[in-house]
Parts: structure tokens; C-alpha cells; sequence
């Protein structure tokens, strides 16, 4: 299946919580894109790998991706090393994004951080013919996205560029609460996390506002790149 964006993230609801609005948007543009999740998440307080599991395959529903599929690196403790950038790039070229979208460069989760290294490097990679991959016994060809976009976890991180995603707010939180044993819940009886918290997803909707204040618009989500982002004329611009 060719893809026009392969989104791939650390954790299950990584995604949902940093550019769920982006992935509806385009989708709605008619745009073919599926999620990679690098591990089940299985080291988080609440929950476990398997409900983890069922509530991404419910997020993927209600965000209508093609596809979302679960590679089950070692959560916390997945290395950027040459095993796991081949298996990254037997993905890339399989699906042959034009575009990437990843965790943020830099986070105060040490998994994020090294998820976005793992994958810019696989993506570099990918498209280098000496580098060889097969999947089921059959060679790949070499495939290089065109851009990696890095999504923002961290408030503290100044975006490069902004994308309204307005219409798709309440679409998105309801993505992220499929997600309910990471998210607050009075009922539950799990222990109190950062992110189960009752104000945290006010700081989501907080983030969002300001990403959008600056462009006219009620919510927009952030990424940052690792090049220069190119227009074909200023008026492309909001």
C-alpha cells in the first residue's frame, strides 16, 4: 500500500495527544495515512499492553487511518542501533510515505527523543540502494520520504509551522479519550499519573489555543522540521 503520510510514534496515544487534528485534516483531504505505534506502551503505570492495544485500535477507528500497526519494540528500552533501524526502514519502504510524521526532537520523555532520532535516521537510510531489505523474501527498493515533521509534547518547544485544525478539535479529544485508563477518570482506582491528571488535557487545549492565536484561528497543532519548509507563493500562507 503506498502511503501519502506514515505517522509513527514512541507509544500508543503519543500520536492522538500531538497531532490527531493534522492526521483527520488530511484525511478529509483525501489523503492515505497509517500509524506505526514502535511499542505497546507497556511500561505506563495505567492500564496494560493489552488494553493499550484495544484502546489504539479504537483511536484508529474513530481517526479512520488505513491501517495501525504495532512494531513491539521493548518499551523504555529500544535502541537507535542497527537491528531497529532495519526494521523501521522494511516498513518505510514497504508503504513508501511521501511524508513522515514522528515524536518531537526533544522531550522530557527519553523514549520520545529516541524514537525521533530512530526514525529520521531509518528514513535517510531507507533511500540508500547499498542498504538491503527484504520482507518475506522479497527484495525492497530503496524509498526516501520527502519530509520529516516532528510533532511538539513539550509546551516549552516553538513550533516552525502551525496547522489550523479547528473543526477537528472535538474528532481529536475524542481519539485521545479512547485512550480512558491513560486519561482522568474519577472512577478509576490506578494510581494518579502526570497525564491522568484533571487539568492535563486543559494544557492540551491551552497549547493548542496559543499555537493558534498567532494565525486568526481557535486551535492549531505544531511541529518543527529538520529543513526548510517550501511555498509556491506567500499567499499559501494564513
Amino acid at each position: 500500500m503506498k502511503l501519502d503520510i506514515l505517522a509513527i510514534a514512541a507509544h500508543p496515544d503519543d500520536l492522538e495527544l500531538t497531532c490527531a487534528g493534522t492526521i483527520l485534516k488530511h484525511i478529509k483531504f483525501g489523503k492515505k495515512i497509517g500509524i506505526l505505534d514502535l511499542t505497546q506502551g507497556e511500561l505506563g503505570t495505567r492500564g496494560s499492553a493489552a488494553l493499550r492495544m484495544k484502546e489504539a485500535a479504537k483511536a484508529a477507528k474513530i481517526l479512520g487511518v488505513e491501517f495501525r500497526e504495532n512494531m513491539k519494540m521493548k518499551d523504555g528500552f529500544f535502541k537507535n542501533d542497527d537491528a531497529h533501524r532495519i526494521e523501521l526502514i522494511k516498513k518505510i519502504r514497504k508503504y513508501r510515505p511521501e511524508l513522515i510524521l514522528c515524536n518531537a526532537i526533544h522531550d522530557r520523555h527519553p523514549d520520545h527523543a529516541r524514537a525521533s532520532q530512530l526514525v529520521s535516521e531509518a528514513c535517510f537510510y531507507s533511500g540508500l540502494q547499498k542498504i538491503t531489505s527484504a520482507i518475506n523474501g522479497n527484495k525492497q527498493q530503496a524509498w526516501r520520504p520527502k519530509a520529516v515533521y516532528h510533532t511538539i509534547q513539550d509546551r516549552y518547544i516553538k513550533p516552525d509551522f502551525v496547522i489550523d485544525v479547528t473543526p477537528f478539535m472535538q474528532k481529536k479529544m475524542e481519539a485521545i479519550m479512547a485512550f480512558s485508563s491513560q486519561f482522568y477518570n474519577p472512577s478509576s482506582t490506578e494510581p494518579l499519573t502526570a497525564i491522568s491528571s484533571k487539568n492535563f488535557l486543559h494544557t492540551i487545549r491551552g497549547r493548542m489555543a496559543n499555537f493558534g492565536r498567532p494565525i486568526g484561528v481557535d486551535y492549531a497543532e505544531g511541529f518543527t522540521v529538520e529543513r526548510f519548509v517550501g511555498i509556491n507563493n506567500l499567499f499559501d500562507l494564513l
